[in-house]
């Protein structure tokens, strides 16, 4: 489970993005604290337009980050890239503390963290593999995610402690501040034990092209992005439902509304550990989970209480950090190496790109259908492309779905374990 510790730069690098990743939950927390209680009057849709315009540049930049994360070094492109986060965080605390912050200033800022975030993205996605060897990368994929959802876990109550205690702004400060635990870390590796790819020649529009050239001829990858597409868009967006679910139907507060996001980090956590256990995800891994998200999030939007809510929210982030982990590692395992970062640009761009759709459109239902709406479309977009990508995997690979019952065959067989198997040669 936690093999890929076992190399140095890599146990250095995931020490100090526990450190960042649990500032950036509380910095979202933060934020969108801000955007309810001191600009809005629990505008959904005001929020929606914030979180819209934090990956609306993982659209616009991403596939030429990924074109700069072949071309230049990953780990002094991520440095730069954190140094540009950590100032806006900076710069949205000390406005918030000064009093003077407006929606519009808020909008500015979240676009121009996501600028940041999206030239970070693939290359911090790309870095891992530069860090462990190959028979270690799933391992260390699912870790990365066990350290995201660490962070998580961690963030969210924290900052509705820090928010009641000393202020949103203060919160927004720190998290700020905790971005140099991934800038430490960068700077304290041995780059000698990196493994860079072979094919660093500079930029050009070519760049960007060969990469979607390269996806264009994978309609396995293709699948996987549109997988992602529609889990990102329509399936993660809890920065907004949990909100809305805390304020609107169960009358919580702050401190609630932060323990919803670390309770959900049970899950996702818990999903992260098992992801990391396995050599290598496939289709069977991927599309059941994303199946079985789809039933925890009806059950999710039809919680009568908010105890209910807070237990179904543990199963709901196991099965969506298991889509997200699975797609993830599927992806760089089977790509060649000098296009991999922009490779992973562009699945970043599919799977964060589409939030500047989902976000707006999910507010918007928030304030017109209501809250348990807002949760709803993400059964009903999930589970509808697990079952096209069912059928798509069995059609195309002659694949036979099996759903196998322990008391027929007891001794091999599991209950409810559904099983894709080649059918016969000559089986139609």
């Amino acid at each position: 489970m936690f093999s890929a510790l076992g190399v140095r730069n890599y146990r250095i690098y995931a020490t100090g993005a526990l450190i960042s990743n649990t500032g950036t939950w509380m910095g979202r927390v933060a934020q969108d604290w801000v955007v309810l209680t001191e600009l809005t009057d629990s505008s959904a849709t005001a929020l929606g337009v914030v979180t819209g315009l934090q990956f609306l540049p993982i659209v616009l930049l991403t596939p030429v980050a990924g074109a700069l994360s072949d071309a230049f070094p990953k780990r002094k492109v991520m440095i730069a890239s954190q140094s540009l986060m950590a100032f806006f965080a900076l710069v949205m605390g000390l406005w918030v503390m000064h009093g003077s912050m407006e929606l519009w200033h808020m909008y500015v800022l979240a676009f121009l963290s996501g600028c940041a975030a999206a030239i970070d993205a693939p290359a911090r996605q790309a870095f891992v593999s530069e860090m462990v060897p190959q028979d270690k990368l799933t391992n260390a994929v699912g870790l990365n995610s066990a350290s995201f959802h660490s962070g998580r876990l961690i963030g969210p109550a924290t900052a509705g402690l820090l928010i009641a205690w000393l202020g949103t702004g203060p919160t927004l400060v720190v998290n700020a501040a905790t971005f140099l635990g991934t800038i430490l870390a960068l700077l304290l590796m041995d780059v000698r034990r990196l493994a860079p790819p072979p094919d660093r020649t500079g930029l050009g529009r070519a760049r960007v092209r060969d990469g979607v050239a390269y996806v264009a001829r994978r309609p396995d990858i293709i699948l996987i992005m549109i997988v992602a597409f529609m889990h990102g868009t329509f399936g993660m967006n809890f920065q907004i439902t949990n909100a809305l679910m805390a304020t609107e139907i169960y009358g919580k507060g702050v401190e609630e509304y932060g323990v919803t996001g670390s309770v959900m980090a049970v899950g996702s956590l818990a999903g992260a550990l098992l992801a990391a256990r396995r050599e290598r995800p496939r289709w069977r891994l991927l599309l059941g989970s994303l199946a079985a998200f789809a039933v925890f999030t009806f059950f999710l939007a039809m919680a009568p209480s908010s105890t209910a809510y807070l237990i179904l929210l543990v199963p709901t982030g196991l099965t969506a950090l298991t889509v997200m982990v699975s797609a993830n590692a599927m992806v760089q395992l089977s790509v060649d190496a000098e296009v991999r970062g922009r490779v992973m640009a562009l699945y970043m761009a599919v799977f964060f790109g589409g939030t500047p759709l989902g976000s707006p459109i999910i507010g918007w239902i928030g304030e017109v259908l209501g809250a348990r709406w807002t949760i709803l479309v993400a059964t009903i977009a999930c589970g509808l492309t697990a079952v096209a990508a069912i059928i798509y995997v069995m059609q195309h690979d002659n694949l036979r779905l099996r759903l196998r019952a322990s008391w027929v065959r007891p001794l091999v067989l599991e209950r409810g374990d559904v099983v894709l198997e080649p059918l016969p040669e000559k089986v139609t």
